[in-house]
């Protein structure tokens, strides 16, 4: 079992390193600042360089590299900020990969390469008012219309929503009930009875969009269904895709927090030396390093383990949760360890520490992570209904 890095890899990672600690520290400051997300103009550079479409197919524009090398990249723009990493999430671990994967030829052919040319991004919609974590209640309703489907009812906690040039809808066909009725349907943004609501104020993700979404009689051709009613389970495979996108994500902030951090207590004086030299700073440190470096692991082993296929599900479990809980434990300790330039907004450790919770919130919520991978254990699903 080889635990290290190809040249390749490590190349690639490299390029994305010096990249994003040489020229992105500017742009995520205008972005925390004024909450709008990363500039097209900067999303060309991105595209330019290759880190928007790392595991994309080569016939869609795309390198076609393993998935690890995806997040290998996307870790690096996340120690800088959340925000100036989102593009590089929802290009590489984003909706796109279903639209990739189970789209129609031509819908993917127009989709995919503007994805990775910077010219457009992706985002998911599925959380409604009554289903998030219950996402087979979804209420959305999807019919067939000839050659067209209409789409009514409405979504929340949509990342990218307004801001994002596609969607991937999940819906309710045919009034079906459950996981079997569930499907889902590529939306335009410009599709007239798509709405958008106000831009959420949140407690930190600054820079990545989020506001309701509503359908009313929006028809779309039928060669944008993604997934029809039944296809619940190979939609939730691919989520699975986002899932080592979310750890990543909280895994450079995590590991962000951890590097500045270091720097942090080998300059700074109290009692006439570092403080790093006393003894309790020195054990927060290694604690610290002990889960950035088990949080990585476990999403290298799943990525690993999948190669340029899918995820096993409680592998993704498994790492999204984890990393999750240790990134927001490593960033409330590295702000400890600062104490009033940790909690002032001047120094950065402040953000890291908010956009540490959103991860947990979002993509499956930690406690939902634990109880899939106990049912994973004992080899059946828990009913949560009784």
């Amino acid at each position: 079992m080889d635990f290290s890095l190809s040249e390749e890899q490590r190349a690639l990672q490299d390029s994305a390193q010096r990249f994003a600690r040489n020229e992105l520290g500017p742009l995520a400051a205008d972005v925390e600042k004024s909450a709008h997300p990363v500039p097209r103009d900067w999303m060309k550079r991105y595209a330019e360089l290759g880190f928007l479409g790392v595991n994309t197919r080569e016939e869609h524009g795309g390198l076609g590299l393993p998935l690890l090398d995806a997040l290998l990249v996307m870790e690096e723009f996340a120690k800088v900020s959340v925000g100036v990493a989102f593009p590089v999430f929802e290009c590489c671990a984003g909706p796109v990969r279903i639209v990739e994967a189970l789209g129609p030829p031509t819908l993917a052919q127009r989709v995919v390469p503007q994805v990775v040319s910077g010219e457009m991004l992706v985002a998911i919609s599925m959380s409604e008012p009554d289903a998030g974590t219950a996402l087979t209640d979804l209420r959305t309703t999807a019919r067939f219309d000839g050659e067209e489907i209409v789409i009514d009812g409405a979504k929340r906690w949509c990342s990218g929503a307004g801001h994002s040039e596609g969607y991937v809808v999940f819906c309710r066909f045919d009034g079906v009930q459950g996981a079997k009725g569930v499907g889902a349907v590529f939306v335009d943004r410009d599709s007239p009875g798509l709405t958008f609501g106000q831009q959420e104020e949140l407690m930190g993700f600054r820079g990545v969009p989020s506001a309701d979404m509503n359908f009313d009689g929006v028809r779309v051709p039928r060669e944008q269904l993604l997934v029809g009613p039944g296809g619940f389970a190979s939609l939730m495979g691919l989520f699975n895709i986002e899932r080592l996108g979310n750890a990543t994500m909280a895994l450079g902030v995590a590991a962000g927090a951890l590097e500045q951090v270091t720097t942090y207590v080998q300059e700074r004086k109290q009692f006439g030396k570092a403080i790093v030299d006393f003894q309790a700073v020195q054990i927060r440190l290694a604690e610290m390093a002990m889960k950035v470096e088990a949080a990585r692991l476990l999403i290298h082993r799943a990525a690993a383990n999948a190669g340029t296929g899918l995820p096993a599900s409680r592998e993704a479990a498994l790492a999204k949760c984890f990393v999750n809980e240790a990134t927001r434990e490593v960033t409330g300790t590295a702000l400890q360890l600062m104490g009033g330039y940790g909690y002032a907004k001047e120094y950065g450790m402040e953000r890291r520490l908010r956009d540490s919770w959103g991860w947990g919130i979002a993509g499956g919520a930690i406690d939902i992570q634990k109880v899939n991978i106990a049912a994973d254990l004992v080899g059946r699903r828990f009913d949560q209904r009784r």
